[in-house]
């Protein structure tokens, strides 16, 4: 029994001679007051389960566990962040995502718009192309080959066209 004593007095004495400086150096490493705290139990932790051979490297064995224990929490930690973006993309890409469905209705849209396009005069098409395309009225009026003035209403009269094809078709983008 005395010898459970004198080994828990040795290692309570250990504890309170190093535990401040422990502390301190996680504290610089980690940046976080308690976590450091935390981390310093489990450096003593280790100590008492297996200490060094050698008592007189002491100082240089706590050194080198608390800084694996540092880079230990630090690597978890950027883990946790990077599974954690991961499934944060994951979510906003599936959000994004459109169902089957929905993509089989763009498209036939698409295909359909692209029809309906392909109706219209030459130069409604294609001022209606520019316009969707981020084209200004000044680049539509100098592709087309007319005055700046009359694209809005070319642009207009081309819209209103492509609705009257699209409403006189059955299943038309409308209905």
């Amino acid at each position: 029994m005395d010898h459970l004593n004198t080994e828990s007095d040795t290692f309570q004495a250990i504890f309170l001679q190093y535990y401040p400086g422990v502390r301190r150096k996680l504290i610089a490493m980690v940046k976080d007051e308690a976590t450091a705290e935390d981390l310093a139990q489990e450096v003593f932790l280790r100590l008492y389960r297996n200490p060094p051979d050698d008592p007189n490297v002491l100082g240089a064995w706590l050194h080198r566990v608390l800084t694996r224990i540092a880079y230990d929490h630090t690597d978890r930690l950027v883990r946790q962040r990077k599974l954690q973006e991961k499934q944060e993309h994951y979510f906003d890409r599936e959000q994004t995502w459109e169902s089957g469905e929905a993509a089989v209705v763009r498209s036939e849209d698409q295909e359909e718009v692209k029809q309906l396009l392909d109706e219209l005069p030459e130069r409604d098409r294609q001022a209606l192309m520019l316009r969707y395309s981020g084209y200004s009225y000044a680049e539509i009026a100098e592709e087309i080959k007319v005055g700046a003035p009359r694209v809005g209403s070319l642009l207009n009269r081309a819209a209103e066209k492509l609705k009257k094809r699209a409403a006189g078709r059955p299943n038309g983008l409308n209905s």
